[in-house]
């Protein structure tokens, strides 16, 4: 099994990108693959531009294609996703996430856009074939907090939401064996 995680905001430390590595970490301690993309580590005339041939994109391109699930997060801008992220969901081939379970996560700075995900995230990506997507996770700024090492860490009612909507990913993706979810439902109950 493998899982794509796009982390879609422009700055190199980021609440966006703490909670693509948190779900990172828990993905691969149950073994699962992941392969992480964040807007800030592509060229950006080569995103702006639809650089096929570039070999990040060339990468992020063949990581779609052949992942079973998709995990986004983005901040939110003007009520709505970045444009970062939409420039990367814009390389994604037209159904490219067909077939994909697809698990959208936002942050942003108070409750005022819970519904960003539904509202502004979901259709984008239907239109791109995913017809499987999760209910997402919305996350305040106040439950992530900066460390002594100056980096984001997701607070403990974040941690608890992300990790059932995990659980939620895992047990709906068709190659994840029964016992590898009850394996990761009994990892997150002793947390």
């Amino acid at each position: 099994m493998s899982v794509v995680l796009i982390a879609g905001s422009p700055g190199s430390l980021s609440r966006t990108s703490a909670l693509i590595d948190f779900i990172n970490k828990e993905l691969q301690e149950q073994g699962i693959e992941t392969d992480v993309f964040n807007v800030n580590e592509f060229d950006g005339n080569e995103v702006f531009f639809a650089d096929f041939n570039a070999p990040q994109i060339v990468r992020y391109r063949e990581a779609i294609a052949k992942a079973d699930a998709v995990v986004l997060a983005t901040p939110v801008y003007q009520a709505s996703f970045s444009g970062a992220l939409k420039l990367l969901l814009d390389l994604i081939p037209e159904r490219g996430l067909k077939g994909k379970v697809v698990l959208p996560l936002a942050n942003g700075g108070s409750d005022s856009h819970l519904l960003v995900i539904d509202y502004a995230l979901k259709p984008v990506l239907s239109a791109l074939g995913a017809s499987n997507v999760l209910g997402g996770v919305y996350v305040n700024a106040k439950q992530l907090t900066l460390d002594g090492e100056k980096r984001y860490q997701v607070g403990e009612e974040a941690s608890a939401r992300i990790s059932r909507s995990l659980e939620e990913l895992i047990e709906t993706l068709p190659s994840q064996s029964s016992a590898s979810a009850s394996a990761y439902q009994r990892s997150v109950a002793y947390a």
